[in-house]
């Protein structure tokens, strides 16, 4: 089963408003209606515009939708958080009619007005919420590996009190592009319900584990690389670290200490799944001790430079 991305569908960005899905869908219908369009495929791509804006026009739906979103690229093979196929999907309810698999797979059989899944769930109480915070390490961010995390679920009895708590383990994907302090929300993964009703949730608060070389500023990193007086003065090449490996970096003659330097495409992936920078701040390091000899090079050098450094202060 292949990952639809319904925003692409419908030619919009995420951040669209429902004034510009609903236009950009009845341009699509009215293009590729199959009772007045001429185009090649005009009734798949009327399907997957229908698809899209049924997915899209509602805010429960489209909130589902956009957490599942991070776990997929559309036209490849989809696998989405832990345990949400077992569940039918993020949820369940009435026809989804002549939409995708994709589509049910998510949504199970809601479709227009959820009426289904919400008499259902009123005979039972839904699960308690889990928070956790989930430190990241800055290198797991880049990586396609899960993440094993292990919390504790709350157990109710039929009465709904709380008689003991569990042990629980998971392995979670790191969306592409996470931040710190994003709050993810893995459906279902929280406390049981209670008399048939639904499971809670369980929300995840990323947090970024200090690194002993980086900070991060946004999608970007910073290093500061230490550096000789002379290093400075004359250029010098130089292995800088970066997440996955080291570069070399040619820090030209005349630079400045606290000059910024940057390396494209050597920072955290962004939503897009592109990386941002990484900066390199200059910093010059005295020598801790000098000798007689060095010390009479340096007032040689003072001597011959004739260089005021606060002119201008």
């Amino acid at each position: 089963m292949d990952f639809k991305d319904y925003y692409k569908i419908l030619g919009v960005e995420p951040t669209a408003d429902d004034k510009a899905i609903k236009a950009a869908y009845r341009k699509l219908a009215r293009k590729y209606h199959p009772d007045v369009s001429k185009e090649k495929d005009a009734e798949a791509k009327f399907k997957d515009a229908s698809e899209a804006y049924e997915a899209l026009k509602s805010a429960d739906k489209r909130a589902e939708y956009d957490e599942l979103r991070r776990y997929g690229q559309h036209g490849q093979p989809f696998q989405g958080p832990p345990g949400w196929q077992s569940r039918g999907g993020f949820g369940g309810g009435a026809d989804t009619g002549d939409f995708s698999d994709f589509f049910s797979s998510i949504f199970g059989n809601r479709g227009p007005g959820f009426g289904g899944a919400e008499s259902r769930q009123s005979r039972g109480r839904r699960g308690q919420d889990v928070e956790m915070e989930l430190p990241v390490f800055l290198e797991e961010t880049l990586s396609n590996e899960s993440k094993k995390v292990t919390f504790q679920v709350p157990q109710y009895n039929a009465h709904g009190q709380h008689v003991s708590n569990t042990s629980k383990s998971l392995n979670v994907k790191i969306p592409a592009g996470v931040t710190d302090g994003e709050r993810i929300r893995l459906k279902g993964q929280g406390a049981p319900g209670i008399g048939g009703g639904a499971n809670g949730d369980l929300y995840l608060t990323i947090r970024f584990a200090p690194h002993p070389k980086f900070d991060v500023e946004g999608e970007n990193l910073i290093i500061t690389l230490p550096l000789a007086p002379w290093e400075l003065a004359l250029g010098a090449e130089v292995a800088v670290p970066t997440l996955t490996g080291k570069i070399n970096l040619k820090v030209p003659a005349g630079s400045q200490n606290g000059q910024r330097m940057r390396a494209k495409g050597h920072g955290l992936l962004n939503k897009a799944g592109e990386r941002g920078y990484l900066f390199v701040q200059l910093k010059a390091v005295m020598p801790k001790a000098s000798d007689d000899e060095v010390k009479a090079l340096w007032q040689e050098l003072a001597k011959k430079a004739a260089f005021n450094p606060r002119e201008n202060f």
